[in-house]
């Protein structure tokens, strides 16, 4: 369980305050909506740890992650525009979600594996400039994989997509959140995408979040 208790935060140079307390489970899509501005990636930025607030407490299954780095905390990130290297194969980039060192025989399962996993299993070889915005994301998702963090937040990563593709990939991210018992956490102003998603809800307004 993820949960946050009364995480604060001020802007500098800002008025605006946040307070914010939510509880996200595993297994499940917790989704946060707001206006544009409201502060939704800074949510987002104070789970990975981006964002240092001044006072609350953020823990997973109990286990305080304030005093976490970025990169020591057990999240990844979907963005909206998705975050690959177009030069480099699908399988190329997949590869960087896997610790250094990891055997040559045993990335290469591993990454077959994931791109098998999101429906992709003949891309190995593609260079990622020729992918579609829908397979990007696949890809994207694929490195999530490898990562094997329980915590996956989602930065509006379906806003860049036609409608079919977007109800595609939705599909797979709630099918990956079940199977592999992620706490998944969406940020998102489009309706459509929280009503197919979310099992619990947040509303995020004036630096608060409201339970819906």
């Amino acid at each position: 369980m993820l949960q946050a208790d009364h995480l604060t935060f001020t802007h500098l140079g800002a008025s605006r305050h946040f307070d914010l307390s939510f509880t996200a489970l595993p297994g499940e899509i917790t989704a946060v909506s707001g206006q544009s501005g409201a502060g939704k990636s800074t949510l987002l930025d104070l789970i990975a740890g981006f964002l240092t607030p001044s006072a609350g407490r953020l823990s997973l299954d109990g286990h305080d992650l304030l005093p976490l780095p970025p990169e020591a905390r057990p999240v990844s990130i979907l963005f909206q525009s998705e975050t690959l290297f177009d030069h480099l194969t699908a399988a190329r980039n997949i590869e960087l979600g896997l610790p250094r060192g990891t055997p040559a025989a045993k990335r290469a399962a591993l990454v077959a594996a994931a791109l098998g996993e999101v429906g992709l299993p003949n891309l190995l070889r593609q260079r990622a400039e020729t992918l579609s915005g829908g397979e990007k994301q696949r890809v994207a998702l694929a490195r999530t994989l490898l990562r094997n963090r329980p915590v996956l937040l989602l930065d509006e990563p379906f806003s860049a997509l036609d409608d079919e593709t977007r109800a595609t990939i939705r599909l797979l991210v709630r099918s990956l959140t079940e199977k592999h018992g992620w706490t998944t956490l969406l940020v998102s102003h489009h309706a459509d995408d929280v009503e197919a998603l979310a099992a619990r809800r947040y509303q995020l307004e004036d630096g608060k979040l409201r339970e819906v």
